[in-house]
């Protein structure tokens, strides 16, 4: 192929010297088209990277570049403007994007939809659209509400509050607007330079692969794809001893943020931080990416990228700590936790009526950075032992109530200060609230007693799709307070609530 491949991209011939090159690579680093976001490659399985090919939506990430060679390729940067700036809109309207990073390929998906004539009053037929898809943040209903937003979407100016309420919940500053949802909010791959290499962790011992291509770097780095496994994920810690009345054991859990840790640095300069538009429910803030890309960066003289594949975050990144408690009649009780640094005094912050047990487990590293670790779990033990749903306060933060209806529906009662924004508010809520019912009766990750992974695939995490997602109303009440983030609570009284709804079984996720 001395001549290379050409292909249409938005309407512009785009040249490739490489046809065995996937959709998504030529996308990104030779077409420049960073809206296309990389969640799983080459998976398949996250829908992050689904663009229109003849119209048609298409996962890029498993689709070869030579196979679209005489096709039309259209990315969210490519549709006509009033079409974009309507999806943009309805985004934004319903707060459908927090991160942005899935919600380009669901316009695409959602655009797919919309030519062939589906109904926007029609909820069910924008969900089954969204099996393709994940999302992390938003709990899917948002996402829905754009799609039956679109018809009436305009654009508005987003206020300041908007992002205000965002970095709050979310623990870090984030671009809050309708470019957001169509790919634009500023990821730190996505900042990157063209020519710059990219370096991925070898598979096999501590270095790191660098070449000039994200592809010649996996197979330099000997990646081979992730799997997931056929056996079952069960809770790796005994229960303590005692005279207990209710018992509570949990699984390892992939916090499965999707995009996967990124930086990159020029010699002699600071890296783009891997929590550019999204802190990852805290499993990115002692990421090594940024510290890698800058070293790879002054020996090698030029900028450098430094990429996890979707394993690489499975493997290396921090998980949340196991535990196996027991609770007595009068309220005290013992956990046990996987040794992690602070997680007694995160525990003790809620609950000091428990003893802690910290105890050395073969398995991932853990933090208690992320959301809610430790604590949560006590919280939703104390609650356990009261008569009904009662309020679940963060430490120096809001409170929520929650409670799950015969039909499976969760109401959610929210105390955050001055809302700022009420859909930001309510987008974060539902999203928190969708992670907690996951966390209880769906999510887990299989690791063996040696303490080796075996789930590498972003669908075997267990996270909740949009057709499995009930009804979340969100009541925000009134609260004279200054303004503090509530979503942690919500998680927590989700979880407590749904928790109850099942009659307290002693394993999560439940069976």
């Amino acid at each position: 192929m001395a001549d290379g491949l050409t292909i249409r991209v938005d309407g512009r011939d785009v040249l490739v010297p490489d046809d065995s090159a996937t959709l998504l690579d030529v996308l990104r680093d030779v077409a420049g088209v960073r809206s296309v976001k990389d969640g799983c490659a080459p998976q398949g399985q996250c829908g992050c990277c689904t663009v229109l090919v003849d119209g048609q939506p298409r996962v890029s990430c498993v689709t070869p570049v030579r196979r679209v060679g005489d096709r039309e390729i259209t990315t969210p940067d490519g549709l006509p403007a009033d079409v974009s700036s309507a999806w943009g809109a309805a985004f934004a309207s319903t707060g459908g994007s927090q991160c942005g990073f899935c919600t380009p390929g669901i316009i695409c998906r959602y655009e797919g939809l919309r030519v062939k004539g589906a109904a926007h009053d029609d909820r069910d037929v924008a969900a089954e659209a969204l099996l393709a898809h994940l999302c992390r943040c938003t709990g899917w209903q948002p996402v829905v509400d754009a799609w039956v937003a679109f018809p009436s979407a305009s654009e508005s100016p987003m206020s300041d509050s908007a992002a205000r309420r965002a970095e709050l919940e979310g623990g870090v500053a984030q671009v809050v607007g309708p470019e957001v949802a169509l790919g634009h909010g500023g990821f730190a791959d996505d900042t990157a330079p063209l020519d710059a290499p990219v370096a991925v962790p070898i598979s096999e011992g501590d270095g790191w692969a660098v070449a000039e291509t994200r592809a010649e770097a996996l197979r330099q780095a000997g990646k081979i794809q992730g799997r997931r496994t056929t056996a079952d994920s069960s809770p790796p810690i005994e229960l303590p001893e005692g005279d207990w009345v209710r018992t509570l054991r949990t699984s390892w859990i992939e916090p499965g943020y999707l995009e996967t840790d990124a930086a990159w640095c020029e010699p002699g300069g600071e890296p783009a931080s891997p929590l550019a538009n999204g802190g990852a429910f805290g499993a990115k803030s002692t990421s090594e990416v940024g510290a890698v890309a800058r070293r790879l960066a002054d020996e090698h003289g030029r900028a450098v990228r430094v990429l996890y594949s979707r394993e690489d975050a499975v493997q290396r990144g921090p998980k949340r700590p196991p535990i196996a408690a027991g609770v007595r009649a009068d309220g005290t009780g013992v956990i046990r936790v996987a040794r992690t640094p602070g997680i007694a005094d995160a525990i003790a912050a809620v609950a000091p009526e428990f003893e802690v047990e910290e105890v050395d487990v073969p398995g991932p590293p853990t933090s208690v950075d992320i959301r809610g670790a430790g604590w949560a779990e006590a919280a939703v033990l104390a609650a356990s032992m009261r008569d009904d749903d009662g309020w679940i306060e963060v430490p120096g933060g809001g409170a929520a109530q929650a409670t799950v209806a015969d039909d499976g529906s969760i109401a959610v009662r929210v105390r955050a200060g001055d809302p700022l924004d009420e859909t930001v508010l309510r987008s974060y809520c539902t999203g928190a609230a969708h992670m907690a019912l996951g966390w209880v009766t769906s999510e887990s990750l299989t690791v063996d007693e040696a303490g080796e992974i075996h789930d590498l695939t972003i669908r075997s995490f267990g996270i909740l799709r949009a057709i499995d997602t009930p009804t979340i109303n969100v009541v925000v009440e009134e609260d004279e307070r200054a303004s503090v983030a509530v979503s942690d609570a919500v998680f927590t009284a989700v979880a407590a609530a749904v928790w109850r709804s099942l009659d307290f079984p002693p394993t999560w996720p439940t069976p």
